[in-house]
């Protein structure tokens, strides 16, 4: 027996759970398949490696589906600062210079899958199925139909692909990627240190590449180093105690003393982007039509602005009467996300190859904007404001306005 929806979602992760509980309470009858569900959450758990500093948009669009509560009442760090410095120049950023409480939130991956995975369950038109990956895939103009690794058989007007890099859904549709590498890796180190729960996040720019702090609750933090590839493997291959002396060596006074480090884990740093993120009864969100140099964190914030604009792509033409799955609707979303999310990769291109850059004049002119940003206030609050998602054309979502009321039933 076949079972018939609207939208299928594959790939359950932060942006794909974000797109179902975007169309939750709609008219539209939504599936969301995952392969790999996180385990349980609980507080005496150490943090885990992968976090992210979400902004104050992606705050929104998780309160305004009903998700943030679920953070919240698991782990979270708020931070009202971040600073931005080298050799000499150097401007830090903070919240309430601009009348607000927080720039932004660092969450454990985990914790944020696990709050919107929650959340969905309690929309009748949702239905989740998981653990479960995709046996086959057969595409058409007029319906996608779906073979789960169980047997069952779905089909959908609109398929989403939220699977990732390497999407397997974007590799089906023959929608093509321009990518590169940048040359460097970077190596994540969860860590205990001396000082209690802090409200900054740093980043140092260094002639081997930069070096970031994110805040973790209680006396806990995550570094990330950036390095060549080769260096990296080197550190990594160390104790935690030879580590931890070259840690202590490498990173500014700023750190504080590091009592022990907990985890360690490293990727390479790439640039991909799908050439359309649309199709005929296909969308692409998050990782599946972007990947971007994780510098100043944006990647997941732009993949939940991809979801919540999707959703309010596909709520506004069915309200409309029109058919959600014509290229022509889907292309106001890609319409809506591709260009800002190209502006803010290239600015994270720019901001990489200017600050990697030791020739002279070039570190005359960063060092004097970084002087210019903390003097120039207008400039500044600019800046801050980018940084928190608060620039630039905003889903419904992101601005704390729901899609859909409530209701009882399909």
């Amino acid at each position: 027996m076949t079972e018939n929806f609207d939208i299928i979602i594959v790939g359950g992760g932060m942006v794909g759970a974000a797109v179902a509980c975007g169309l939750g309470n709609s008219p539209l009858k939504v599936g969301i398949i995952e392969k790999n569900i996180p385990h349980d959450f609980s507080t005496e758990q150490p943090h885990d490696l992968r976090v992210s500093a979400l902004s104050i948009a992606s705050k929104n669009i998780l309160a305004t589906v009903g998700a943030w509560d679920g953070i919240l009442k698991r782990r979270v760090c708020p931070f009202k600062r971040m600073r931005v410095f080298e050799t000499t120049g150097d401007t830090e950023f903070c919240s309430d210079d601009i009348n607000h409480d927080e720039l932004g939130f660092i969450v454990e991956n985990r914790i944020t899958q696990l709050s919107l995975l929650e959340r969905l369950q309690q929309f009748t038109n949702v239905k989740l199925f998981a653990p479960l990956g995709i046996k086959n895939i057969d595409y058409s103009l007029t319906e996608t139909r779906l073979e789960l690794d169980d047997g069952q058989q779905l089909t959908t007007k609109v398929l989403v692909a939220a699977d990732g890099g390497q999407s397997r859904i974007r590799q089906s549709a023959g929608l093509g990627v321009t990518s590169w590498d940048y040359q460097q890796h970077a190596m994540v180190i969860y860590i205990e240190t001396d000082y209690p729960q802090q409200d900054i996040t740093w980043q140092r720019f260094t002639p081997t590449g930069p070096q970031a702090f994110l805040p973790l609750s209680d006396n806990h933090g995550s570094i990330v180093w950036y390095h060549s590839a080769d260096e990296i493997r080197r550190l990594k291959s160390l104790s935690k105690t030879a580590l931890l002396h070259e840690l202590t060596a490498a990173f500014p006074d700023c750190l504080g003393k590091v009592n022990q480090i907990l985890g360690v884990a490293s990727f390479p740093l790439k640039r991909q982007h799908a050439q359309r993120y649309v199709k005929q009864g296909i969308a692409l969100v998050g990782d599946a039509a972007h990947m971007i140099n994780p510098l100043a964190g944006q990647g997941v914030n732009i993949g939940l602005l991809d979801a919540a604009a999707l959703a309010e792509t596909l709520t506004n033409a069915h309200q409309k009467g029109e058919n959600i799955a014509d290229l022509a609707v889907l292309k106001r979303y890609e319409r809506h996300r591709r260009h800002e999310n190209l502006k803010m990769m290239t600015v994270m291109d720019v901001f990489y190859r200017v600050f990697s850059n030791q020739i002279t004049p070039v570190k005359f002119l960063r060092n004097l904007s970084l002087g210019l940003a903390e003097r120039i206030l207008p400039v500044k609050h600019k800046v801050m404001k980018a940084a928190m998602g608060l620039e630039g054309k905003l889903p419904k979502l992101a601005r704390g306005v729901a899609l859909h009321q409530k209701r009882s039933n399909f």
